[in-house]
């Protein structure tokens, strides 16, 4: 693999972990594993929470899916898969999903700098 190739790799796996961990478009692949908890905070403002459901297969996947980092190697191991199998299906996943990764990465950069 090239150094091109690993960074659009990157950046797809990137996308496809904060796609599936924290996006609102997901969340219903989420909703099954995780339970919400509200509660007040100081302020006396409500807070919902995310939290995996506490036991079963449906919890170790709510722990999976809620954990950045676990998620990252599942969806590195899942376009890798992809690429070496269906390269005709996987390659262009994988620039769709580096293509996104990195206009989200402009996006924070652009929005950090107007706060500022």
């Amino acid at each position: 693999m090239n150094w091109f190739s690993f960074i659009l790799l990157s950046l797809a796996v990137f996308r496809l972990t904060r796609l599936i961990v924290y996006d609102q478009i997901t969340s219903f692949l989420r909703s099954p594993f995780m339970e919400e908890v509200e509660e007040t905070n100081e302020e006396g403002l409500s807070e919902v929470f995310l939290i995996p459901r506490a036991h079963g297969f449906r919890g170790w996947i709510g722990q999976l899916i809620s954990c950045y980092w676990c998620t990252g190697i599942w969806a590195s191991i899942f376009l890798l898969a992809l690429k070496w199998t269906v390269p005709n299906v996987g390659d262009p996943l994988i620039l769709l999903f580096a293509v996104a990764g990195l206009a989200a990465i402009f996006e924070t950069i652009i929005q950090a700098i107007k706060l500022d």
